[in-house]
């Protein structure tokens, strides 16, 4: 008899909830910055053990959007908690406003939710900073249960997946127990590259950009894996940033990505990148369609 359950990974932005699911998975399924709303797409992770899986989602941070783009990730963020069986609400602070405003979407469903309060080793795991935190939410939701964590440090993710796994119900494992994410190669070869132009442009810039594989081809000639990349921004000087003075920090983001690249699918890769302005894209449908945003919702 098998065990199974689907699980979402929500929060506000950079609250380390992709570093959560890299974490419990054991590989880099989802990019990683300390810049806020990282993750665009809603990435699964498939964890198996035995005669039990389950399907993490981590969702897009949550928060008030703006433009089209942002408006179209938060709404898949929040419909994602209407298709799980439980829910795993990353904090890593006292409450405040933004949290409350997660908190108010838990009242219109049924879903256990589990309170994880991530980077404890910020606090140097000292108990009574971690307790400040925990009774600042504890009134307003009745939790599951609490977790102090630090998915950075590995620290008491053994404790949460006991927890979680114990809890499974009855029910058919939804994929193959040696696959670890239902992301395409092409999405996440191109995401390595959107986490090298948040690593290396500021403000609006990697915001502004979006990142599409043209081509990903096997060379046998070279023994090597080809792959085209069209990084598209919204202004002329963004594109200038993004190349750098004499293409320098093109090329650290291509060199950085292509080592992602080689180390996740244990192949030697070529990257071919490329630069090119697409005006408002980040506030047009169809262009938000193209680039693959928010399309589950």
């Amino acid at each position: 008899m098998t065990k199974s359950g689907f699980v979402a990974i929500v929060g506000r932005p950079n609250v380390g909830k992709s570093t959560l699911i890299n974490t419990i998975i054991g590989k880099k399924i989802a990019i990683t910055s300390t810049k806020p709303q990282t993750t665009r797409h809603r990435i699964s992770g498939i964890y198996t053990k035995n005669d039990k899986q389950i399907v993490f989602i981590d969702t897009p941070g949550m928060h008030k959007a703006k433009d089209l783009l942002n408006k179209r990730i938060d709404r898949l963020a929040v419909r994602t908690l209407r298709d799980v069986d439980k829910i795993l609400f990353v904090v890593d602070k006292e409450i405040g406003m933004a949290e409350e405003h997660i908190i108010s979407y838990f009242e219109n469903i049924n879903t256990p939710v589990y309170l994880i309060i991530n980077k404890i080793d910020k606090l140097n795991y000292k108990k009574g900073r971690i307790d400040k935190i925990i009774l600042s939410y504890i009134n307003k939701y009745n939790f599951k249960g609490v977790y102090p964590i630090s998915a950075k440090e590995n620290e008491n993710i053994t404790f949460l997946m006991n927890d979680l796994l114990k809890d499974l119900k009855e029910g058919p494992f939804y994929y193959p127990t040696d696959m670890i994410t239902d992301q395409s190669e092409k999405t996440i070869m191109a995401e390595f590259v959107r986490e090298k132009i948040l690593k290396y442009t500021e403000e609006e810039v990697p915001h502004q950009s979006a990142v599409t594989i043209e081509k990903l081809e096997y060379n046998e000639e070279y023994k090597q894996l080809d792959v085209n990349v069209l990084i598209y921004v919204e202004r002329e000087s963004q594109k200038r940033i993004i190349i750098g003075k004499s293409g320098t920090k093109l090329k650290e983001i291509g060199k950085e990505a292509r080592l992602d690249i080689n180390n996740r699918f244990k192949v030697k890769t070529h990257l071919n990148i490329w630069v090119k302005v697409k005006k408002g894209w980040t506030n047009n449908l169809r262009d938000i369609n193209v680039f693959g945003y928010g399309l589950d919702d």
